[in-house]
């Protein structure tokens, strides 16, 4: 018994591994992204459509497919994608480069699955070939209608012309366009870019003025926070110095409360002092005033009255006396009463003199002051009259002196001539000498000899000097009377050049190589 129990145990496990590869054999699942296309013994539709078609086309589920008698192929579902670079002519004669990119894929519908499994069931691969051979064609056609500013500027309606051109062979080969885009466009002959150059331009442009006005913006902004923030730090320092200063005044009140303080009690005491010393001159005053002034006054009142009386006293005395002895001794009692006018004077002018010296001690010393400027005024008088005389002596002098020259020339006049050349000689040579002290440059071609002739020059302006004054004297005619001979004596005549303004000499080399110099004759003037 258990021997049987394996034996059938094992062939109905046997059975169950044939059944589940007979079952997975035969059983065919479609994915979602396919469609299993079978044909082949019995493979028809449900549909009238489907059983038109001659085959079967199963989607997102499975069925079963007898080997040897039918056959399952598999038709992708998925998307595609299709480069497209079309070479074409606008409507205005630009050729330009249209690149872009189509998307399609395999329509859900069974007509389209149909469609495309007849066409490319086996030849999936070349899908892209024909779809691009397909909008190519299209797109030319298009192209040509349009000019490169609907080009760049409309490409919707470009890509929609191009799908609804295209739609009805996209449906015949049972496919669907999910998107169709323009990617770029170009030309070679540079339209496009010389399109969009002003534009490009313009924009730059106002890039540019914006950029230039944000920049002028920024800066001003810049300035006015630069000005905000000086004006911010000059009212700081300003109230910092003006802190400072109140903190160094206070300081400084602090530091001379003291000193104030001193020097307030210092003055109090000065004028305390003051006050004091007013009084006791006032005091002194007044005892002056009691103690000496006054009494002065009496007495010299009490001196006064009794010099008057006894004046009186006596002239009464002395007119009784000469009444009794008129007769006998009226010169004795004339000489008596002069005497006594005169005592009585003396008396009287005695006490005044006490009294106003007493009074008044200032007076005195003015007076003689005074006194003694009057002796100065007198003895300056005396000397400037000492002074006069001995001009006077000395002006009568030189006239004598003058008349006696006068007299010597109009005798010898060689002699006196070289007497006053000999006395004046060195004024004479340093005045010649004077004369080179303002050339600048002086050029001397012959050496020693040259200075020495220059030299020379110099000094015989002595010797001018004499013949000019032998000259003028022999011009002068001294016209001398005998009742004023001072009158018409001539006036000394200068030996010596006037030194005072010397004219400069000067030295110049000529063409031919000589050397000239020059000097300025000195001026003589002669007074009569």
């Amino acid at each position: 018994m258990p021997t049987e129990y394996f034996v059938i145990g094992g062939v109905v496990l046997f059975a169950l591994l044939v059944m589940i590869l007979l079952f997975k054999t035969v059983w065919r699942v479609a994915e979602p992204n396919e469609a299993l296309i079978i044909s082949g013994l019995g493979a028809r539709g449900n549909s009238a459509d489907a059983d038109s078609l001659g085959f079967r086309i199963v989607t997102g589920k499975g069925t079963s497919v007898l080997p040897g008698f039918q056959t399952a192929r598999r038709l992708r579902l998925d998307s595609r994608a299709a480069n497209l670079q079309v070479s074409c002519v606008t409507q205005q004669g630009i050729p330009v480069v249209v690149r872009g990119v189509v998307i399609y894929k395999v329509g859900d519908d069974l007509h389209s699955i149909a469609n495309s499994a007849r066409r490319f069931l086996d030849q999936q691969d070349s899908m892209n070939g024909a779809i691009h051979e397909l909008f190519t064609g299209h797109l030319r056609s298009i192209i040509g209608n349009l000019t490169v500013e609907d080009l760049i500027l409309n490409r919707e309606r470009l890509t929609g012309e191009t799908r609804a051109s295209a739609a009805e062979e996209m449906i015949r080969l049972g496919l669907i366009v999910d998107s169709l885009q323009i990617q770029e466009i170009e030309d070679g002959t540079g339209y496009i870019t010389n399109l969009g150059k002003p534009h490009a331009a313009s924009i730059a442009a106002a890039a540019r003025i914006a950029e230039a006005q944000r920049d002028q913006e920024a800066t001003q902004a810049e300035q006015i926070a630069a000005a905000n923030k000086a004006a911010a730090w000059r009212d700081s320092q300003i109230k910092q110095a003006v802190y400072q200063a109140e903190i160094d005044e206070a300081q400084a009140r602090s530091r001379q409360a003291g000193p104030l303080s001193e020097a307030s009690a210092r003055q109090e005491v000065v004028v305390q002092e003051t006050r004091a010393a007013e009084l006791e001159a006032a005091l002194a005053e007044q005892r002056l005033q009691a103690q000496i002034r006054k009494p002065a006054d009496a007495r010299a009142y009490e001196t006064v009255t009794v010099s008057r009386a006894e004046r009186d006293a006596r002239i009464a005395q002395a007119e009784a006396e000469a009444r009794e002895t008129e007769l006998r001794a009226a010169a004795q009692a004339s000489q008596v009463k002069q005497a006594a006018a005169a005592e009585a004077e003396s008396v009287r002018l005695r006490g005044i003199a006490t009294a106003e010296a007493t009074k008044v001690t200032g007076f005195g010393e003015a007076e003689s002051a005074r006194a003694r400027g009057l002796a100065a005024a007198d003895a300056s008088k005396a000397q400037g009259l000492a002074e006069a005389d001995a001009a006077r002596a000395k002006g009568l002098a030189a006239a004598d002196a003058i008349r006696a020259r006068a007299e010597a020339l109009a005798e010898n006049q060689e002699a006196v001539i070289a007497q006053q050349l000999a006395e004046k000689w060195p004024q004479i040579v340093e005045a010649g000498a004077k004369a080179f002290g303002n050339v600048d440059h002086m050029v001397v071609l012959n050496g020693a000899q040259g200075v020495e002739e220059m030299l020379a020059k110099a000094l015989t302006l002595g010797g001018a000097g004499l013949g000019l004054a032998r000259s003028l004297l022999n011009t002068v005619t001294p016209a001398t009377t005998p009742d004023a001979p001072a009158k018409t004596i001539p006036a000394q005549v200068k030996a010596a050049p006037d030194t005072s303004a010397p004219r400069a000499s000067t030295s110049r080399t000529s063409a031919d190589g000589t050397s000239t110099g020059g000097t300025a004759a000195p001026s003589r003037t002669g007074d009569q």
